[in-house]
């Protein structure tokens, strides 16, 4: 790539980190596309896509350590519940027709937009709540479903993460976001970028925009949610969650 395309996915995967770190999931929505019509074939800009995301983590959790809001055993048992489904389904999604992926995640993801705009109160404020062992299983098989589908499908399943923690557990959203973008955004995609990059092919030099780029918005989008009211972060959340799913029904429908 030249000098000015390395600018371009730079600013690219800046601004779609800054919207995912702040929302808590989506990046995918425009980077991945963007490495698409760059010319890279969907299996090698889903690879490259998924080793860059693992610096949205990185610069979202330097961001968030400031804060020492996270209870890092919590942030365990969700790494260990979802990292089990993401090898899996990073696996699977080499096998399965792009187009019926994208449309049942695309489907799946404006259900979230619309539960979590009917549920107004949901996410507003914290509270402990499904913290006994049957809460605890409960919530970590639908984690262990949640990682599969963020090994196995392409944009979007940071926001399930998100959601299920403020649903289940009763986290706020800017607390829920934290998490997301810890254990979501470093293990389990690396753990499916790792996958993908032994079993397919990437792009290493279109990376380094890529990765600097990712850990810039992840830094900056995680700055503007700690800053940000719990009311503000939900509206955000929905309004990526709805757009991600449209996008998705769109893709499916327009690929042959």
């Amino acid at each position: 790539m030249d000098t000015l395309q390395q600018i371009l996915l730079f600013l690219i995967s800046t601004i779609a980190n800054t919207f995912s770190a702040y929302a808590g999931g989506g990046a995918g929505l425009l980077q991945l596309p963007a490495l698409i019509f760059l010319g890279l074939p969907f299996a090698v800009a889903l690879a490259t896509h998924k080793i860059a995301s693992v610096a949205l983590g990185i610069g979202a959790a330097i961001r968030h350590s400031r804060e020492k809001k996270l209870n890092w055993k919590f942030a365990l048992f969700i790494l260990v519940t979802g990292v089990a489904g993401v090898i899996p389904g990073a696996s699977f999604i080499l096998t399965v027709p792009e187009k019926h992926a994208n449309l049942a995640l695309g489907i799946m993801t404006v259900g979230l937009a619309v539960y979590s705009w009917r549920r107004t109160d949901m996410g507003l404020n914290t509270e402990n709540i499904h913290r006994d062992r049957t809460g605890y299983v409960v919530g970590g098989m639908v984690l262990l479903i949640i990682g599969i589908l963020n090994g196995s499908l392409t944009s979007g399943t940071g926001l399930f993460c998100t959601l299920w923690l403020v649903r289940w557990f009763g986290l706020g959203y800017k607390l829920a976001i934290a998490y997301t973008l810890v254990i979501v955004g470093i293990f389990w995609n690396g753990t499916g970028a790792i996958t993908l990059a032994l079993l397919g092919t990437v792009k290493w030099s279109w990376l380094p925009a890529l990765i600097l780029g990712s850990a810039t918005g992840g830094y900056y989008g995680a700055h503007l949610a700690i800053k940000s009211h719990n009311s503000s972060i939900k509206l955000a959340f929905e309004l990526v969650t709805l757009i991600t799913g449209l996008a998705l029904i769109a893709k499916a429908l327009t690929t042959s």
